[in-house]
This record gives structure tokens, C-alpha cells and sequence, in this order.
């Protein structure tokens, strides 16, 4: 199975079909076992090898919001709130997916190996900047 952190292929082109509209559609992000396959390929959310829900965890993990998109200069981006759950669970993945639009895939996390929390488990996300977002786009 291959996990790689990148901004998914079809989003990219979802994008300049103006599929997502990632300030008003409901964006969500799962977490994932280390069995997942999640990568560049990826086309939309699927419950295989999703982390079984625990706490405050349920299927298909949690809303994103607010989502703030700006831009500087010649870059465009998208800044993501920090995401938490209240439950004991291992993921070694996440995925970004737009509910709105038939859970098409935005983006996956990698986190480098297993992570495990007994009581909170946080994923803090990058500056919201033209240098440092999770998605940014620039000439």
C-alpha cells in the first residue's frame, strides 16, 4: 500500500473545471490506518482502512471550517483550521475530500508514521501563507 502526501491529481483539474468551491461546499478530512492507499490517484473518500470510530471520532471524520482562500502576489491558497477528536486512536494518514461534490479527493496527509493519542488526537495545520498552506498555486 502507498501513502503520499500531495494535493490529489483530479483536484487539480477539478479545480480549473471549477468544480470545488472550497469556501462554501462542506470540506471534510478522515483519518486512516497505515493499510490505507491513499496518494495522487486517489479520486474520492472511501471507508476502506478508515480508523474505526472512537470518542468523538465517527466515519468519515470531520467538518473543515472556516476555510479561508487568499492570495499575494502571483499565489493563491487556501488556509485549514486545526482539526481535533476527543478519542483513543492510530492514524497514519488523512484525507481532505469535498462532501458537496460526491466526496471527491482534495488532498492527503502523510504523517510520516503511526500517530496515537489516548485522549486528544490533533492534526495542527500549516500557516495559512503563500509559502507555507497545504494547497497553493502560483505561476
Amino acid at each position: 500500500m502507498a501513502i503520499v502526501q500531495t494535493q490529489t491529481t483530479s483536484f487539480k483539474a477539478e479545480l480549473y473545471q471549477g468544480i470545488h468551491d472550497l469556501t462554501t461546499d462542506v470540506i471534510k478530512i478522515a483519518l486512516y490506518t497505515a493499510n490505507a492507499n491513499l496518494n495522487e490517484n486517489t479520486t474520492v473518500y472511501s471507508s476502506t482502512n478508515e480508523v474505526p470510530a472512537t470518542g468523538t471520532y465517527s466515519l468519515g471524520g470531520a467538518q473543515l471550517t472556516p476555510i479561508t482562500v487568499s492570495s499575494s502576489g502571483y499565489t493563491a491558497y487556501v488556509g485549514f483550521p486545526n482539526v481535533s477528536w476527543t478519542a483513543a486512536l492510530t492514524a497514519r494518514c488523512a484525507l481532505i475530500y469535498n462532501v458537496t461534490q460526491g466526496n471527491k479527493s482534495i488532498a492527503v496527509l502523510d504523517f510520516g508514521s503511526d500517530k496515537t493519542s489516548t485522549t486528544t488526537f490533533t492534526i495542527t495545520m500549516p500557516t495559512n501563507g503563500p509559502t507555507t498552506s497545504l494547497i497553493r498555486s502560483s505561476n
